[in-house]
């Protein structure tokens, strides 16, 4: 008797996803839910005002005026947990080995070019160093103990500037000291670097890139959280 086909993975469904969004970003923010109430009160109240002032004392027209207030009290309700959202994925992942890689490789859209995996890694002490190509240049992005980071730093610029002859190479430290980029600032800062090569110049450079970097599919990955495990899905 033939095996029946597997049927294809379901999603979870918009309410499923909105409870998860919420219950995540409850975790880091526990004040989320009566910011939300106080944002439905909010707009119901204003609503009403606004049925006052347009059309009187007239039932029906407080009714659809209050209506039309929890309505845009539900926008913003919603739009204060995506805000908030972002912020609680950024707090989680913060200081978690590959934290980097995952801001890299989801959040710079589509100037860049850049993957969840490290280009350069220490196994034992779990350094990494992350690249991405895009029209501000090359950036090399170290995360972990800056002192231990300083030569796989050095061989990744050194290996950008010998094959991308011209093109800015730009180091980034993720950490909080001095001179350093906090993990929630990352995408940010690279977007802002200004553009310095063109989409032909960006491509010829991740093609040169690619053909001269070493494999790193034989090195051990580093222990600790995957931080896209505690991404927060959104809803669709």
């Amino acid at each position: 008797m033939a095996k029946r086909a597997h049927e294809p993975e379901k999603r979870p469904g918009f309410f499923s996803q909105i409870r998860s969004l919420f219950r995540f970003t409850r975790e880091v923010y526990g004040w989320l839910p009566w910011a939300q109430i106080a944002i439905l009160v909010a707009g119901v109240l204003i609503g009403l005002i606004l049925g006052l002032l347009i059309g009187g004392p007239n039932v029906l027209s407080l009714v659809l005026w209050g209506i039309t207030g929890l309505m845009l009290g539900l926008l913003g309700a919603m739009f204060l947990m995506t805000r908030l959202s972002t912020n609680a994925m950024y707090a989680k992942i913060d200081g978690m080995p590959g934290a980097s890689g995952h801001v890299l490789s989801t959040s710079l859209g589509r100037r860049w070019q850049a993957s969840d995996t490290p280009v350069g890694i220490n196994p034992k002490t779990q350094e990494a160093v992350y690249r991405a190509v895009g029209r501000g240049g090359i950036v090399v992005v170290g995360e972990g103990t800056r002192g231990r980071l300083t030569r796989l730093v050095n061989e990744e610029r050194v290996k950008a500037q010998r094959v991308a002859h011209g093109v800015p190479v730009t180091v980034l430290y993720i950490g909080h000291g001095e001179d350093e980029v906090p993990i929630a600032d990352l995408a940010k800062t690279i977007k802002k670097l200004p553009k310095a090569i063109d989409k032909a110049t960006m491509a010829a450079v991740i093609r040169r890139i690619e053909s001269v970097s070493q494999s790193l599919s034989s090195l051990p990955i580093p222990k600790g959280i995957d931080p896209t495990k505690v991404r927060a899905q959104r809803p669709r």
